[in-house]
């Protein structure tokens, strides 16, 4: 430890009383002390006189505070002050506390072994919370992988998703059936929580999506297929879904749900939103799914997503909703493509909520945007990629 003291007799003190215990540096003003604390080792422990000529104990405290390489370093004033208002602006400066003086070998003692103690116990606590973030960014990755990299190229459809997790890790899933070049099946779910049991659940649902490709143009059977697999895996959560199975050839849609947000459909008769539900997935086995089906016609663009959505709330707390969902899509003009469109949603969700890029979430967020064009229409040079 170093200790820090323009009166020889402090020091002495000091020393006589922890030289036993502990290996000691000794610095008599200021300016040497920042200089002996970049010694390496480092110090584990400063005790500091508040009293010096030139530098005083609160400078050279605040200045440890504002290095990176000493800021964690506690560091106890030594003083005879007892004014509240002294120990309160020590403790303003980052001192974990006081030994005032004349000294009792006993309180010295106690002090720098909790001091130390607790350091460690904040240092494990660090290195836990490092291995946990190191865990998260794996956890991360791997979730990721499960996800599509990139939406399927299919003539007639121009399609966009984008992905935007509340935490490292999320409980929304998305994913694809290309069944042919006219046909295709599409998922959205959200798994119920947040965090690693929610993403943990979510890559359940990809295994068990994978399973339900000879059902894809039956959308009731898909989720009671994903309902038969989930039940009994899991006690404390449930997941919401919206499957979608279009068929170009014939224009028509087939929707089922389970719990899910609705549907939204819109072109020539305006905005529609779309509900055909059956119970959440995972929790009743009994549970039975209904299916709708309705005709497309080119121009007519269609939208899955969880409820991070319309749940987005600003600052006086109300939601964005269905109203402002519908004011949303309504303003939207039918020459904007499926990834400008996703963009231009994500945005204005920014602004209803008034959060900047680095901010938290309220919750997970997933779109998959579907704009049916004709063969002359719209296309994409390249799969857009997810976000």
């Amino acid at each position: 430890m170093l200790v820090v003291d323009d009166a020889p007799a402090n020091i002495q003190i000091v020393n006589s009383i922890l030289k036993d215990l502990y290996k000691i540096r000794i610095a008599t003003n200021g300016s040497k002390a920042l200089e002996l604390v970049k010694v390496m080792p480092l110090p584990d422990l400063i005790l500091l006189d508040v009293v010096m000529p030139e530098m005083d104990g609160y400078e050279v405290c605040t200045r440890l505070k504002l290095d990176p390489e000493t800021r964690d370093i506690p560091v106890i004033f030594l003083t005879g002050q007892t004014e509240v208002e002294d120990e309160t602006k020590g403790f303003e400066v980052g001192a974990v506390d006081y030994i005032h003086k004349p000294f009792s070998p006993a309180v010295v003692k106690a002090r720098v072994q909790t001091h130390l103690a607790l350091r460690g116990i904040r240092e494990q606590l660090a290195q836990q919370l490092r291995d946990i973030q190191k865990e998260l960014e794996t956890a991360r990755q791997i979730q990721l992988s499960i996800l599509p990299s990139t939406v399927p190229k299919i003539a007639s459809l121009d399609i966009a998703a984008r992905y935007v997790p509340m935490t490292s890790v999320a409980g929304d899933f998305y994913d694809f059936i290309v069944v042919d070049e006219e046909h295709l099946g599409v998922l959205v779910a959200d798994v119920s929580g947040h965090g690693m049991p929610a993403a943990l659940i979510a890559s359940m649902i990809k295994i068990a999506f994978s399973s339900q490709v000879s059902h894809a143009a039956d959308p009731a059977r898909v989720l009671l297929g994903l309902n038969e697999v989930l039940c009994g895996k899991f006690e404390h959560h449930f997941v919401t879904a919206a499957y979608v199975f279009i068929d170009i050839q014939n224009r028509t849609l087939k929707y089922a749900g389970a719990g899910h947000p609705p549907l939204l459909l819109w072109g020539a008769e305006g905005v529609r939103s779309i509900e055909e539900n059956g119970l959440f997935l995972g929790k009743f086995s009994f549970a039975t799914y209904t299916s709708t089906e309705l005709p497309l016609t080119p121009g007519d663009r269609i939208l899955l997503y969880t409820d991070g959505i319309p749940e987005t709330t600003n600052p006086a707390g109300v939601e964005f909703g269905a109203d402002g969902f519908k004011q949303f899509l309504e303003n939207e003009h039918s020459t904007t493509s499926a990834a400008q469109f996703a963009d231009r949603l994500l945005e204005e969700l920014s602004r209803w909520s008034t959060r900047g890029s680095n901010d938290e979430l309220d919750d997970d967020m997933t779109i998959v945007a579907i704009h049916m064009t004709d063969s002359e229409g719209l296309q994409q040079t390249a799969p857009d990629r997810i976000r």
